[in-house]
């Protein structure tokens, strides 16, 4: 698919202050002397001084010291470290190109198309660089988000599916994790009906997006795949719950279909979201269901008593939560053909100097969540 947001010499200079790396596949070990990239609020702060100064980020690339420490003094950072994170940026510019090549996108805080929603919802702390592939512009469609435990039963599983295929139907997108259990649910049920997906992955961006289950609802734009931890990582448990943050502040209203009280993703995702009130979030009452559920109500989530098509009808006023954001982009009822879809799980590299199997994987029914 062709790329049609490519790198400013802004986005480079963030990309190039910002990351550790950005291209998949083996690269050299990183030296101990390598200079650790800024964090969001880090970068933060070198955007307000660039600003105040008049400037832009491309500036700080090719800079002596001394330009950068009086260019920067108030923020405290090291204007060495600047200067040796900004010597990457032709390594990183070709890394970039490679990943390009390969139809996965990087947009940055500075880029127009970076989502208005994270800039407005996280400030400081959001990340100044996104992976992704697919329709870049459904990162600004809002939508709604379900999301839910990975060992969720099997009562939990079809109300997830069927709620994002109403919501699919209606023509909004539906935002989820692309974890095992509630958010693969939720992802093939919309899918399946049809609509668009956003799905927010922590691990494994580039090759998900090119596994035979999803690579022609990528390139058809159906679909969009979203890290902010690059293109290639591994999975942990530490980006997996960063990444929670992004699937609440991308959406309209998110709704909680099983949730582990005290423990657990779902829960901490949810009981952050509800504390910094991102968006109204509702947590499913009906049928059997873990004691996550009722504890989010009592800690301030709406309660959902209604079936599956009920989310359709849910509000999504945010006067409650702070400023109104810009209307959702429209893209009305998207209809495709059925497709089985999301096994999003992280896919094992394979041992050191051997190949993988030459067998080819089967392209047959979506695999049980």
């Amino acid at each position: 698919m062709t790329i049609r947001h490519p790198m400013t010499p802004d986005g480079l200079a963030i990309v190039a202050l910002t990351t550790r790396r950005t291209a998949a596949g083996p690269t050299p070990d990183e030296d101990q002397d390598s200079p650790k990239p800024l964090t969001p609020t880090e970068w933060s702060r070198i955007a307000a001084a660039l600003s105040s100064a008049g400037g832009t980020p491309s500036m700080l690339l090719g800079r002596s010291v001394a330009d950068l420490d009086g260019l920067l003094a108030a923020t405290a950072i090291s204007p060495d470290l600047i200067a040796r994170l900004a010597e990457r940026a032709t390594t990183l510019a070709m890394d970039v190109e490679r990943l390009e090549s390969r139809g996965i996108w990087l947009v940055t805080v500075d880029d127009t198309a970076y989502p208005a929603r994270l800039r407005a919802r996280l400030g400081a702390s959001a990340p100044p660089v996104l992976y992704g592939a697919g329709a870049v512009e459904l990162l600004g469609a809002g939508g709604v988000a379900i999301i839910g435990s990975r060992d969720a039963d099997p009562e939990s599983l079809a109300f997830a599916s069927d709620a994002a295929a109403s919501v699919a139907r209606s023509g909004r997108p539906v935002i989820s994790g692309g974890a095992k259990g509630i958010d693969a649910a939720a992802m093939n049920g919309a899918a399946d009906a049809g609509g668009a997906v956003v799905g927010v992955l922590a691990d494994s961006l580039e090759r998900k997006a090119r596994s035979v289950a999803l690579r022609n609802l990528v390139e058809d734009e159906r679909v969009v795949l979203l890290s902010p931890n690059g293109s290639d990582v591994p999975f942990s448990v530490g980006l997996a719950m960063g990444r929670n943050r992004l699937i609440y502040c991308l959406a309209d209203l998110a709704v909680v279909v099983s949730a582990s009280e005290g423990e657990g993703g779902t829960w901490a995702g949810a009981t952050e979201a509800l504390k910094a009130r991102w968006v109204p979030i509702y947590a499913r009452l009906t049928g059997g269901l873990p004691a996550g559920n009722a504890a989010l109500v009592s800690q301030g989530a709406l309660p959902l008593d209604g079936q599956p098509a009920a989310v359709v009808d849910l509000s999504t006023t945010t006067a409650a939560y702070g400023e109104p954001l810009p209307d959702s982009v429209s893209r009305g009822a998207l209809v495709a053909e059925q497709q089985a879809l999301f096994d999003l799980e992280p896919i094992p590299e394979p041992p050191t100097g051997k190949k993988r199997p030459g067998s080819k994987k089967p392209n047959g029914s979506r695999a049980s969540p």
